[in-house]
């Protein structure tokens, strides 16, 4: 097997994405803590992965594939334990999930609509980034509570505001793909 450190982003990505089953477990089995250690490490592999392939200028068309695709699965995978266990309401799970088939489904369309580059990098917008820190937040805020149960009455507003950037995030990425398709038929 050949290893070179520019493969190093993509098998952080593919580390996270193994993470997601035991992620799934320690929640469904009340392991909190666990829980909690595993998704630290998987938000650990997300930092590094993009730090390194910028620092080190190994990004790639699979890393900018791979990366979003383990952070939607490692948060698909804990929204969806987090609505099993009774501690997400299903309104924002059915919320995130929506705007995430949105995005899926406007991004192949994007590149099977247009005469993308096969070259050309997915980046995230930065209201897509700051919506995926909030979700992340949204998790460990969820299983936090669950071992020391301070700041539950904060637990509605964090819906709130889960919900009202993952509507933003959306109505962002339809907006850029908008502009993309009016300046490709001014081509």
């Amino acid at each position: 097997m050949n290893f070179s450190f520019s493969s190093l982003p993509n098998a952080l990505s593919i580390l996270r994405i193994i993470l997601t089953v035991p992620v799934v477990m320690t929640l469904l089995n009340h392991n909190y803590s666990l829980a909690i250690v595993l998704f630290f490490v998987a938000g650990v592999t997300d930092a590094l992965d993009g730090w390194i392939a910028k620092r080190f200028s190994c990004q790639s068309r699979l890393g900018s594939i791979l990366d979003p695709m383990a952070d939607k699965l490692l948060l698909a995978g804990s929204f969806i334990t987090l609505f099993v266990i009774g501690l997400l309401p299903l309104w924002l799970l059915v919320l995130v999930f929506m705007r995430d088939v949105m995005i899926v489904a406007g991004t192949v369309g994007y590149f099977l609509g247009t005469d993308a580059s096969q070259d050309e990098l997915l980046s995230p917008s930065n209201l897509s980034k700051f919506n995926t820190v909030l979700q992340i937040a949204l998790v460990l805020f969820l299983v936090i509570t669950q071992i020391y149960p301070v700041a539950v009455q904060w637990t509605n507003m964090f819906f709130i505001v889960v919900a009202t950037s993952t509507v933003l995030s959306g109505a962002d990425y339809m907006w850029i793909w908008v502009k993309q398709v009016i300046l490709q038929e001014r081509r």
